[in-house]
């Protein structure tokens, strides 16, 4: 009787403790008090699994075998856990090695948040190794069991969208279940080409580089649809590249995952319109968009795939992205957002494919003539989102921190717009909670947002990214 008496005591200690970790409102999707509770003792099942005719086909969702070692704990909540993915799903890292993604999950509701990491991009044997002083691929070696370690904050502490108790910065995805989609192909989660890039150093030991973002993905969600329910609110976002992945692959995560409302926040990773008959000067991002094509196999298969789930992209434009997920797409709510002196993912786009950026005299110039040719990209998508009902547009000018990349990482602050007296938590509160026109704002000078005190916080973090 004793031990009777003791397990009710904490099962209901338990339950209270999830009460005081929700929400102080029922959202769409909690669960709740004794389904709760319930969920304790008996997890949650899937209740959207992948069909037979999910299984074949362009990339299909490939399950691991049955008997591929498999740790995740259905009932272990509010802690990472690894999802290791078998080479027969066609999910592998950039090096050959195993995929790997993470997930958080909680028992007080089915809304989920799928963030995709940020990190970089690559097309050669310099940027896709990791050697030191190019940009280059995240994780050119793989991803570790323990990557959500807080001893690897640049992931497990990354942004207040996956940090459930931030000390300051309230964001209702915290309370939700979590995916963490780490990055390590180096082709924004897009690509499916196996490159053979020459070692300048040794041509016998060439690097092999799975470029394999989309199978990758194509793998984590069906993982997610065998063995999670189905969630009623979802959102997908991540910045830089995560932003973009995020961006390329909305329409197949929104179709597959079948919530009843859908959420994107594309964090600093823009896919820009640059036409192939148009000029470099009036398209700054073509040369780059010409390169990755090719070096990422986008045209011989995943641009054709992207069309046939998302109807109205026109894969001779890939900017077209946000103006087909608005149309095909009418009641979700989605987002962009990036700065105007973003230095980081501009020099991506045009640091090594215009000679006046790489003969500049010193780096002021050469930052001038990113810049410049950001801002005719950004004021282009700034014009295009702002004639979207459901897609908003939120550009900052600068912060502190990151060369000015990614608005959503570390904190929300310091991402705001001072001539609107917006912050950006009125921006992702807007997406998620709004209704009518998503929110769009510009800041047109970075006079007020240099002119701030100095934030031994941002240069701590500055010195660490």
């Amino acid at each position: 009787m004793r031990f009777i008496r003791q397990s009710r005591v904490l099962i209901t200690a338990l339950g209270l403790s999830v009460l005081c970790v929700a929400p102080v409102h029922a959202e769409s999707g909690d669960y709740g008090f004794w389904t709760t509770l319930k969920h304790l003792t008996s997890p949650p099942k899937a209740d959207n699994k992948v069909t037979a005719a999910q299984r074949v086909g362009p990339y299909p969702m490939l399950a691991n075998p049955s008997n591929f070692p498999q740790s995740f704990k259905p009932g272990l909540y509010w802690s990472w856990q690894k999802v290791e993915m078998a080479p027969q799903t066609g999910a592998v890292c950039g090096d050959g090695s195993p995929y790997k993604f993470f997930v958080n999950r909680v028992p007080n509701t089915s809304n989920t948040i799928i963030y995709l990491e940020g990190g970089g991009a690559c097309w050669g044997y310099q940027s896709c190794s990791g050697q030191s002083g190019i940009r280059g691929a995240r994780n050119p070696n793989g991803i570790p069991d323990n990557y959500m370690s807080l001893l690897n904050p640049g992931a497990s502490l990354v942004s207040p969208l996956v940090v459930r108790l931030h000390p300051w910065t309230r964001t209702k995805s915290q309370n939700w279940n979590m995916v963490y989609v780490p990055y390590c192909t180096g082709d924004i989660y897009a690509g499916d080409k196996v490159a053979v890039y020459s070692n300048p150093s040794d041509a016998n030991k060439p690097l092999v580089w799975h470029h394999n973002g989309l199978c990758n993905m194509r793998a984590t969600l069906g993982w997610l649809k065998d063995n999670l329910q189905r969630p009623t609110q979802l959102l997908t976002t991540g910045c830089s590249a995560g932003g973009a992945g995020s961006l390329n692959n909305y329409a197949a995560i929104r179709q597959d995952m079948a919530p009843n409302k859908g959420y994107l926040i594309n964090d600093s990773g823009p896919i820009f319109t640059a036409l192939a008959n148009g000029s470099e000067q009036d398209y700054p991002s073509k040369p780059l968009q010409a390169l990755i094509r090719g070096a990422w196999g986008l045209d011989a298969g995943p641009m054709g795939y992207l069309q046939s789930r998302l109807p109205g992209f026109n894969p001779s434009d890939l900017g077209s992205l946000y103006s087909a997920l608005s149309s095909h797409l009418p009641s979700d709510r989605m987002g962009h957002t990036h700065f105007w002196q973003d230095q980081n993912y501009s020099a991506y786009s045009y640091e090594r494919f215009y000679g006046d950026i790489i003969n500049a005299p010193d780096q002021a110039s050469k930052e001038a003539r990113i810049t410049a040719r950001w801002n005719v990209d950004t004021g282009r998508l700034k014009t295009q989102l702002a004639s979207l009902n459901n897609v908003g547009g939120y550009f900052p000018q600068y912060r502190a921190v990151n060369e000015s990349h990614c608005t959503t990482i570390i904190e929300f602050a310091n991402a705001d717009i001072q001539e609107q007296n917006l912050q950006l938590d009125h921006f992702v509160n807007n997406v998620l909670e709004g209704s009518g026109p998503v929110l769009s704002a510009s800041e047109s000078s970075d006079t007020a947002d240099r002119n701030k005190p100095f934030n031994l916080l941002y240069y701590v973090l500055g010195q660490l990214l």
